[in-house]
């Protein structure tokens, strides 16, 4: 093991370019192990997810070895590209929780090595391995996806028995329609069975029914034993007669009854070629061409659909040939269609209303098919280019996430799989959710697919720089006191005064000028109540006024009671103290100016959003400094009437 003292050596010693080097050999070993072990602990989770999806395919179905075996190696190839950032963040984490843990992290940094030259040759690795996930999906990924899909759908054609639902006819048979009302999936029993088999055609169909039944295959694979109880079996009897009116037919009851349907159960891989148009099947280039070809084409029939929807007229009277000829004729320019129609016969008014009636649930019909079509083929475009984006994006998380996971790492100090996994977990949900959220968005149209795509990056990239910076500053991120101080002042959540009795007190308060100073005290906070009590504050002075950033009338008086306190802190009487602990805490800045630094007061005025809440923030304490003033001269009164009734003026 590469112990911590051997760092401060390397680093003492006049061989540092080589120590430089063996820390990263290190790093890279370290690393390299944790990062494949946590590859294959996230891609067999994946696996396992994505095997629940389609169970219900595989089991039961007699698949052979060969067969499974492809399954579940095309859908580790497929799930790799996203087990990656996943297992970079998981290995980050886990590396730097133990050099912190461990001390190693504080061994390197007392050696002069700060954590981003610590971090550099494992983000170079994430760098690489970023290129190799691109590559993947670029190359291996579309033919991978491709047998996966084909191999998928020729599983769920796989004995049909297996999938006769429940409530409607399933077809899935060749020359039979099966209908079952209820399927008692536990013993396999089928009840209310209608059966129709059109071997012969629709119109020699023989109809079977029967109160339950039981659907099989046989040993041998090549057959479906149906077994029907108490049913009926209707056939039409062959006639060589013309006329069909009255054709006879044979009616069968039976208790019991076995018939034998020819299937063949072997497993055949059916042909791939109507998925090779999935965007998901194609790489870069073809994707980049297909897109091409896709928006050439949608403009093509847009410009079509134009076209007739500009050609569509509607009017309710149309000319005859011999009204044409006296319009001719008189030269008209132009038809009043009002006074046409108005002037026609009631029943070829109807005649008129119902042709364009027609006219317009056609038009209604056609133009409702052709905005579908023209919104699936906007849908397969927004396919393709998200399909571009998602390889790029799903790459470049490996890098994000170890600019996540490194520093995080270095801030927990905690290694092995305990909270490092939580905190992984945890990151990843937020990123699955907010990369699946803006793909849903971006396929629908309802989001900008640049955006929907790069949502996710978008969140978590200034997330990664922020706990770079902090862990390279050894900055406390997860200080709950910090958080709690941030909070209580953006809630503006007052202190409490804490003056408590002293051990040791060499002089004793003199109560009497403490007494006159109060009163003066009371004076000045009502004064400032008369001057302050209704002025509202200035969004302007709050924000750019330089001259608004001091208060002297509440800082004379919070400078003068303060100094009452401290001489009042003196006192060995427990009233006296207590009557002390009722001062309020305020501050004489908190009403102008929220920050301290000018320029970040200029930048949150003009971001109405944070300047408006800011200023409500400074409404708040403005009513708050008015009960501050009351209670300051409430307390003065009180502390000055327990002098006197303690005999202590």
């Amino acid at each position: 093991m590469f112990s911590a003292s051997l760092v401060l050596s390397l680093h003492s010693e006049k061989f540092a370019p080589v120590g430089i080097k063996r820390l990263d050999w290190f790093l890279l070993k370290t690393f390299g192990i944790m990062f494949v072990a946590t590859f294959f602990i996230c891609l067999f989770i994946f696996i396992m997810q994505f095997m629940w999806l389609y169970v219900d395919d595989m089991v039961g179905k007699g698949l052979s070895m060969d067969v499974l075996a492809k399954f579940f190696w095309y859908a580790a190839l497929t799930l790799v590209p996203r087990s990656l950032p996943l297992a970079v963040l998981l290995a980050s984490l886990i590396t730097f929780g133990n050099f912190g843990e461990r001390v190693e992290l504080t061994a390197m940094k007392a050696a002069g090595i700060p954590l981003i030259r610590v971090m550099a040759p494992l983000a170079v690795f994430s760098i690489m391995l970023c290129g190799a996930s691109f590559y993947f999906q670029d190359v291996v990924i579309p033919h991978a996806q491709l047998k996966l899909q084909t191999l998928i759908i020729s599983m769920k054609q796989k004995s049909p028995e297996l999938e006769i639902p429940e409530g409607v006819f399933y077809d899935g048979i060749s020359s039979y329609n099966l209908y079952v009302k209820h399927k008692n999936r536990e013993t396999g029993t089928l009840y209310g069975v209608i059966i129709y088999n059109v071997t012969d055609g629709a119109e020699n169909a023989v109809i079977l029914k029967a109160d339950s039944g039981r659907l099989e295959t046989t040993a041998d694979k090549q057959f479906l034993r149906m077994t029907l109880w108490n049913g009926e079996q209707f056939e039409n009897l062959k006639t060589d007669q013309i006329s069909k009116k009255n054709i006879p037919y044979r009616r069968e009851v039976f208790g019991k009854k076995t018939m034998l349907i020819a299937f063949n159960d072997d497993f055949s891989l059916m042909d791939s070629g109507f998925l090779s148009a999935n965007a998901s099947n194609k790489n870069m280039a073809q994707l980049a061409h297909d897109v091409d070809s896709l928006e050439q084409e949608q403009d093509s029939i847009g410009r079509v659909y134009y076209t007739q929807l500009k050609n569509n007229t509607f009017s309710v009277y149309t000319p005859s040939k011999q009204d044409s000829s006296v319009i001719a004729a008189a030269k008209v320019t132009s038809i009043n269609v009002d006074s046409v129609y108005y002037t026609a016969t009631r029943d070829k008014q109807q005649n008129w209303r119902n042709q364009e009636k027609t006219k317009l649930e056609n038009m209604k019909t056609e133009t409702a098919l052709k905005t579908k079509t023209v919104y699936l083929a906007d849908r397969n475009i927004r396919k393709h280019r998200i399909e571009r984006l998602n390889k790029i994006t799903l790459s470049l998380g490996c890098l994000v996430f170890f600019f996540i996971g490194a520093p995080l790492g270095a801030i927990i100090r905690k290694g092995g799989l305990g909270l490092p996994v939580v905190v992984s977990v945890f990151i990843f949900i937020i990123y699955y959710i907010l990369d699946t959220s803006g793909a849903k968005l971006a396929r629908e149209g309802e989001m900008t697919i640049w955006f929907g795509r790069w949502l996710s990056t978008l969140v978590l990239a200034p997330m990664g720089a922020f706990f770079t910076y902090k862990a390279n500053n050894d900055s406390t991120v997860f200080n709950i006191d910090m958080y709690k101080n941030a909070l209580r002042w953006l809630v503006a959540i007052p202190d409490e005064r804490h003056v408590s009795s002293k051990e040791v007190i060499i002089d004793d308060p003199d109560y009497r000028a403490i007494n006159n100073s109060l009163s003066s005290l009371s004076a000045e906070c009502e004064a400032w109540v008369d001057a302050h009590d209704l002025r509202r504050t200035s969004y302007r002075s709050m924000f750019f006024d330089v001259k608004g950033t001091e208060d002297e009338d509440l800082s004379a008086i919070r400078t003068r009671l303060e100094k009452l306190i401290d001489e009042l802190g003196n006192s060995r009487d427990a009233v006296v103290l207590g009557h002390v602990n009722q001062y309020p805490l305020f501050s004489d800045k908190d009403h102008l100016s929220p920050l301290r630094k000018p320029w970040l007061n200029v930048i949150c005025g003009i971001l109405l959003p944070i300047g408006g809440l800011l200023w409500l923030r400074a409404e708040f304490f403005r009513r708050r400094r008015l009960k501050n003033m009351l209670k300051i001269v409430e307390v003065s009164s009180d502390l000055q009437q327990s002098f006197v009734k303690r005999k202590l003026i």
